[in-house]
């Protein structure tokens, strides 16, 4: 009986932090495509890529570092709430930015936040369905991605509503979406203080060291794959920006990211549901290798119809990658230390993307715009070769339990 109630406690935890990322992911995907392309307007593409990396690193820094506080203090839903609260504050910057210089400070406001508030809500779901973490966090990216998904369907219905001309950049309806978003984000906030957070504080002998931390050698090797995969994965604003080089228009683009996220939020839940039943590594290895055939892809095909099936089947591998691999890394992860190795896998995506916009930046500035998604799907196939080596060995799991 006891054990049901705790059950059933985990899955409402969950729901509620499932809620809180459906608002703040709406609210974040009102604006995210159009910050690409406002960018554009003050700011060269290389430009862009060392925005959005140097964004991103800080991001990558944090991430580690809040995971290792959340586990020492056990104060991870307070972490949480402070990285949810610049998701404010980055909407009021971007409303009053009127050049690159601002747009700047306001993504940099948005990754701190993100790198602050990641990996403790990571933790947070992790401890609340130990028994089916696949599940888990298949139920979280479902319900964050579909919230992103609206997100970018009400950014577009006020765009069309907003806009005359699509073929002109109105930055007025811009800024006018970029207010507007501030309102999810604040009910995401009100959700957010419904969850509950296990063990409260703790004496400081009984909290984490990192001198006495232990980790699975192979879980710091399948870190390592993680960092070089991302040296390939480079910002979503390139993607974008291949579809306006395309011909898309503004509200064209919105679609396009639109069909990104719902195949994504569609797939979510039983791709999660499916790596608890066949294991993680069937998953992993052609999620990787679906990356590579994507991202040749946007290489190759300049139609319409193709840039379509392609954002589509993004969102197949990200379904496919997210909640496997969080899932994967949480398995492994001491009990004590959840948040920490959880931050560690955020740190090695971030500096992977961190390389990966500047380098994305600079070879589609110095040899075209082929070459960061060629670039992309070659670390795509290796990273799946290396992943179906490295998960291949059996773990042992009683460090994770």
């Amino acid at each position: 009986m006891v054990e049901q109630k705790q059950i059933k406690r985990g899955i409402i935890n969950i729901i509620f932090l499932g809620l809180v990322s459906f608002f703040i992911d709406l609210s974040t995907e009102m604006v995210y495509p159009l910050v690409a392309i406002y960018l554009q307007t003050f700011a060269s593409v290389p430009l862009v890529g060392i925005i959005e990396g140097f964004a991103e690193s800080i991001a990558a820094l944090l991430k580690s570092y809040s995971g290792y506080i959340g586990d020492k203090y056990q104060n991870k839903k307070r972490l949480a709430f402070l990285g949810y609260s610049s998701a404010i504050l980055y909407k009021i910057i971007l409303f009053f930015s009127g050049s690159w210089i601002g747009i700047t400070l306001a993504r940099l406001t948005d990754r701190i936040g993100k790198g602050i508030r990641t990996t403790p809500r990571d933790a947070l779901v992790a401890e609340s369905g130990v028994e089916a973490l696949g599940k888990s966090f298949g139920i979280h990216k479902m319900l964050d991605t579909f919230g992103a998904g609206l997100g970018i369907f009400i950014a577009y219905f006020l765009y069309r509503r907003l806009v005359s001309n699509d073929t002109l950049i109105d930055v007025e309806a811009f800024k006018t979406i970029f207010l507007l978003s501030i309102i999810p984000a604040a009910i995401g906030l009100i959700f957010l203080l419904f969850v509950k957070e296990k063990g409260g504080h703790q004496k400081q002998e009984n909290r984490l060291s990192l001198k006495k931390l232990k980790i699975n050698p192979r879980v710091i090797w399948y870190l390592v794959i993680v960092l070089l995969f991302n040296l390939g994965n480079s910002s979503n604003a390139f993607l974008i920006l291949k579809a306006t080089s395309a011909g898309y228009h503004t509200s064209s683009v919105l679609l396009l990211y639109l069909v990104y996220h719902l195949v994504s939020a569609i797939f979510a839940l039983p791709m999660g549901k499916l790596s608890d039943r066949i294991g993680r590594r069937k998953l992993v290895v052609p999620g990787y290798f679906l990356y590579g055939v994507v991202y040749l892809g946007f290489a190759f095909l300049t139609s319409k119809s193709s840039l379509l099936i392609l954002f589509g089947m993004y969102g197949l591998y990200q379904a496919m990658i997210s909640g496997s691999e969080k899932a994967f890394i949480t398995e492994y992860a001491p009990k004590e230390a959840k948040g920490t190795i959880i931050g560690l896998y955020g740190t090695c995506q971030g500096i992977g993307l961190l390389f990966a916009s500047l380098l994305a930046g600079g070879l589609w500035a110095w040899l075209g715009i082929s070459a960061p998604f060629i670039f992309g799907g070659v670390m795509g196939f290796i990273s799946a070769i290396l992943a179906s080596i490295i998960m291949a060995y059996p773990f042992k799991k009683e460090e994770g339990k």
